[in-house]
């Protein structure tokens, strides 16, 4: 519905999702979510989150890729459940934006936003008549924010941005897995993820940037950068140790620069995580005995693959609990590992509240996660599933008048 001077109403998110309402830090602003697929989304999405107004930029046929783009099958209310889960609490405006009325009602929604996201590769949006400069001109204070695969200058700006394959050319999947192994990539979209995370980062700074100075900005992150940065741990140690490819453990690899015991073990019944600890004190402690005559730190890392297998043979022949039970009264650093059903099941994982549930009209509810952050004490869920396909355009079209005469 629209209020006074075209503003939006909807009922504040905390209370829509059955909480108390939270004063969210950024409501009142209206974002235009351009992008699609995943990490431009979950930048928008989190903005959304954090109390903005966010309506999606989508073309009339088809919409975001990822309405289409099925996890294990799922769908949900006519898409796919993926696109629900970053697209949830979002408003859909069609428009074809190279029609002149389309690239008109939209740069009339410019003039009033505050953020506008895309994830275009270079070029494109220049092409569709909505690049910096021209955008820029119509609003100077718009955060006007961008991810690309690659990044804008260099030979490799034109290649898709995908999230195995920024994977595979940053060197991440070099540090996972064991010696024997070939590359193994991260089981998740986290490229995707770090860089649409990294873009909110970079928004919310000009946003305070723009509040003391009145000057929007211009926002760039790629998949690439990101990924890489993610590496700044590892890389630096590359970069003082002679350009030299670090090894991976050839079992219970976790970390190709930390010592012994740190990795994962199998059990009697499961596997144990064991982080930083002194290996003398660790074989005390679960009555290793060779392990207790490596009282020198400067072997645990030189040793690593003696100490592990050591390590490795001696775990196995008792369940988690018995280690546990154990290991974290003495304070050492170790954690079972969880397959999903069993984490489910947790006292520590119901007491987090992860999950909220998500609705689609009349069309049903799922279960999905939540925002990560809280404002006040307070978790922020939103009951509000993705959009239809252009199901508020003319509510917008109304609500900011974007077909008066001045708009064009």
């Amino acid at each position: 519905m629209a209020g006074k001077g075209g503003e939006l109403t909807r009922a504040p998110l905390g209370e829509a999702a059955g909480l108390n309402a939270v004063d969210r830090p950024l409501k009142g602003l209206l974002v235009l979510d351009f992008s699609q697929f995943l990490a431009g989304p979950s930048c928008a999405l989190r903005l959304a989150d954090l109390g903005a107004d966010v309506i999606k930029i989508e073309r009339p046929q088809g919409g975001d890729l990822a309405r289409g783009l099925y996890l294990a099958d799922q769908a949900f209310a006519g898409d796919s459940a993926l696109f629900h889960t970053i697209n949830r609490n979002k408003k859909s405006f069609g428009a074809d934006l190279k029609t002149a009325r389309d690239l008109r009602r939209v740069k009339a929604l410019i003039r009033r936003a505050d953020v506008m996201v895309h994830n275009f590769r270079p070029g494109v949006m220049d092409r569709l008549g909505l690049g910096y400069d021209t955008v820029n001109a119509l609003n100077p204070r718009l955060v006007y924010a961008g991810i690309t695969g690659y990044g804008s200058v260099g030979p490799w700006r034109d290649k898709p941005g995908q999230d195995l394959l920024v994977q595979a050319m940053s060197g991440l999947a070099w540090l996972s897995g064991d010696a024997p192994q070939g590359p193994v990539p991260v089981g998740i979209s986290i490229a995707d993820i770090t860089a649409g995370a990294h873009l909110c980062q970079g928004i919310l700074a000009a946003l305070v940037r723009r509040a003391t100075t009145g000057r929007g900005g211009r926002v760039d992150v790629s998949l690439f950068e990101s990924a890489f940065d993610l590496q700044f741990e590892q890389f630096t140690a590359f970069l003082n140790a002679e350009h030299t490819q670090p090894a991976r453990d050839a079992t219970n690899s976790a970390s190709v620069y930390l010592g012994a015991p740190y990795g994962v073990y199998r059990t009697a019944d499961g596997y144990l995580a064991l982080a930083m600890t002194p290996i003398a004190r660790l074989g005390e402690l679960i009555g290793c005995q060779p392990l207790t005559a490596y009282d020198d730190p400067s072997r645990w890392f030189r040793e690593r693959a003696q100490i592990k297998a050591v390590l490795a043979e001696h775990l196995a022949r008792e369940p988690t609990a018995h280690w546990l039970g154990l290991l974290e009264p003495a304070d050492v650093w170790c954690a079972e590992v969880f397959t999903w059903p069993e984490l489910l099941q947790q006292a520590g994982f119901a007491a987090l509240q992860l999950t909220q549930e998500i609705r689609s009209g009349e069309q049903g509810k799922m279960q999905t996660t939540r925002c990560p952050i809280r404002i006040d004490g307070q978790v922020l869920t939103a009951q509000q599933g993705a959009p239809a396909l252009g199901q508020d355009t003319e509510e917008l079209v109304r609500a900011y008048s974007l077909d008066a005469a001045e708009a064009g």
